[in-house]
């Protein structure tokens, strides 16, 4: 307690007299006595009045530190202090942003290894578990394919992986395999080489005012297409001039061919239209004879109506023959070329043989690439010049280089496919009769051909259902797509809106939707099919079914339609073009329906 009184006064006169020294004149005590009495009075007045000096003087500083301390710490703390203040939070932000990148690359990666794994045991069940089975149903190209892919996949799994770790547009210490760099290219819907220049081939010379009178009445379009070009392998056989049916008779030939076209090809005057052949016979034109190829089920597979036709175009006949006795359309027998020349030769001018939609004869010879005739083209029955720029310009407009052609014929396939093979056979064509005896006569016939049905019930492996679901053929799509690596799907199909819209939405791969395109309807902004309006014929039937043929045949891998000649059509003119693909096949192609309902 003392001691602390004594520090507090020696502090007192230190003050007092360091404020004395500094503010009065020093004065001298003459004596001790005398000078402490009359200064200990006066000082202590004087020491509350430099007090109260000292207080103000001392308070003024210290508030004038407190304002301008923050103001000079202000830009020092600007300048050195911030960065280091938040350079932590900064540090675990960038932490933060590169976890979480490589926590989403890394469950990506996994992803894309399980896509991986499901593909290669996929693989391994396809060509071991079936080991037993025959070793050319698991082709060669398929398994490169499909280890190629893995292959790839396994770069981008490896590209994910080490995402985090980029810089710039370099890898930091890491190699990524390339297959192209490593000779893993491999093209596995590549064009086939059907090697056009080894097929064995006849030439086609005409004598003179020698004829074959081409009559084709099975089906539609594209059965007389093939019939047009089985008849035109007779006339080269037989050393004749093909004369092209009337459009009163038959379909109107010069709207979807050319036939300067065939002419030209083979460099002589080889086609002939009716027209022309009818007024070089001065509208009266004879058949001298009528040699039937086919004699059952009736004799050239011609009704009488057509008969009566021909008679009203100013065509005679004589009676009609057979070739064969028991040709029939439902078994026909392979026939040769010595076998064509012993039954068809003749002196006579004009000759007719009737409907060989269905002949079989030298199959290996005219089904080869090009066809069997001498030709300096492609092909001899091709597109018009006209449907042929329209479907390259369709092509450029909509679809590029690489796209799937999709033929999905649903038109009476779903109750109708075994009157397809069963019962149509062995009928005269829709041609044949009108449309009511026709009815009742698939009706007779469905009671005959009952056998046959049950035959397709209990799973007939010659004749399979090939109408199938919407979720089986979208899988059997989407499968091709991943095959073939194409962006883009052309649709050809008679199928409903509401088939085609949810095939659309099922053809899904990695998550992207690949569009199915169909010819729109005429918009006068779009320019692709102005030749056609522009020559009138752009309405007619036949003219769209042969468009629909040309972009299929122009697209890098083609789908088909079992059992559709209108699908064999585009495959004689792929082969033909060289378009062919080593994917070409038809849909789901190996497989049934995975169900099928019940007959009435």
């Amino acid at each position: 307690m003392d001691r602390h009184s004594s520090d507090e006064d020696d502090d007192r006169q230190t003050l007092i007299h360091q404020n004395d020294t500094k503010h009065r004149p020093r004065q001298i005590p003459t004596s001790p006595r005398a000078s402490t009495a009359p200064r200990s009075g006066f000082h202590i007045e004087e020491l509350e009045s430099q007090i109260r000096r000292r207080f103000k003087l001392t308070f003024n500083k210290r508030y004038l530190f407190a304002i301008f301390l923050p103001l000079l710490l202000i830009p020092i703390f600007l300048s050195t202090g911030i960065r280091s203040l938040f350079s932590s939070n900064i540090s675990s932000l960038k932490f933060n942003k590169v976890s979480d990148q490589l926590k989403e690359s890394q469950l990506q990666a996994l992803y894309l290894l399980n896509q991986q794994l499901t593909s290669l045991l996929s693989l391994w069940n396809h060509t071991f578990v079936n080991s037993n089975d025959n070793v050319s149903a698991v082709q060669f190209d398929d398994i490169k394919a499909s280890l190629l892919n893995q292959i790839t996949l396994n770069k981008h799994i490896q590209q994910t992986l080490l995402s985090p770790h980029k810089t710039g547009n370099t890898l930091q210490n890491a190699t990524v395999l390339d297959p192209a760099y490593a000779g893993y290219s491999f093209d596995r819907c590549r064009k086939v080489d059907l090697k056009f220049s080894e097929r064995r081939t006849i030439k086609w010379k005409p004598k003179p005012n020698k004829f074959l009178f081409a009559i084709c009445l099975s089906g539609q379009m594209s059965n007389h297409l093939i019939c047009l070009e089985k008849h035109m392998f007779f006339a080269a056989v037989l050393n004749r001039a093909l004369v092209i049916p009337s459009s009163k008779f038959d379909y109107q030939y010069n709207r979807v061919l050319d036939t300067e076209h065939i002419n030209d090809c083979v460099g002589k005057k080889a086609v002939i239209p009716f027209e022309d052949f009818m007024e070089m016979k001065k509208n009266q034109a004879h058949i001298d004879r009528f040699i039937c190829y086919f004699s059952s089920p009736q004799p050239c597979y011609v009704d009488e109506e057509h008969l009566k036709k021909l008679r009203s175009l100013g065509i005679s006949m004589g009676k009609l023959e057979s070739a064969w006795k028991n040709e029939d359309i439902k078994k026909p027998s392979q026939k040769t070329i010595k076998d064509l020349e012993e039954k068809f030769a003749s002196d006579d001018d004009v000759i007719a043989i009737g409907d060989v939609f269905f002949a079989e004869m030298e199959r290996d010879w005219v089904t080869q690439p090009g066809g069997p005739i001498a030709h300096k083209c492609k092909t001899l029955i091709e597109p018009s010049k006209l449907i042929l720029l329209t479907a390259q310009r369709f092509i450029q407009t909509f679809l590029g280089s690489n796209f799937i052609a999709l033929h999905f014929r649903r038109h009476g396939f779903l109750k109708f496919w075994y009157l397809l093979h069963f019962v149509i056979p062995i009928l005269p064509e829709r041609a044949l009769l009108n449309k009511w005896v026709l009815a009742i006569a698939i009706l007779v016939k469905a009671w005959v051909s009952l056998y046959g049905l049950m035959l397709l019930r209990a799973g007939n492996a010659k004749k399979p259902s090939c109408f199938y679901p919407i979720p089986q053929a979208a899988d059997c799509i989407t499968r091709m797509v991943e095959r073939a690596n194409t962006p883009i799907i052309y649709l050809s199909t008679d199928a409903a809106e509401s088939e085609t819209g949810l095939l659309q939405s099922m053809i899904v791969l990695n998550g992207k939707t690949i569009p199915l395109v169909k010819r729109p309807p005429r918009n006068s902004a779009e320019k692709w099919d102005a030749l056609l309006y522009r020559h009138g014929i752009e309405d007619d039937p036949q003219v769209e079914a042969m468009l629909d043929k040309t972009i299929c045949a122009m697209a890098s891998v083609f789908i088909g339609a079992p059992g559709s000649t209108f699908t064999e059509d585009i495959l004689r003119l792929r082969k033909d073009w060289g378009t062919a693909s080593l994917c070409d096949e038809y849909l789901c192609q190996g497989e049934g329906p995975n169900f099928i309902a019940g007959e009435e």
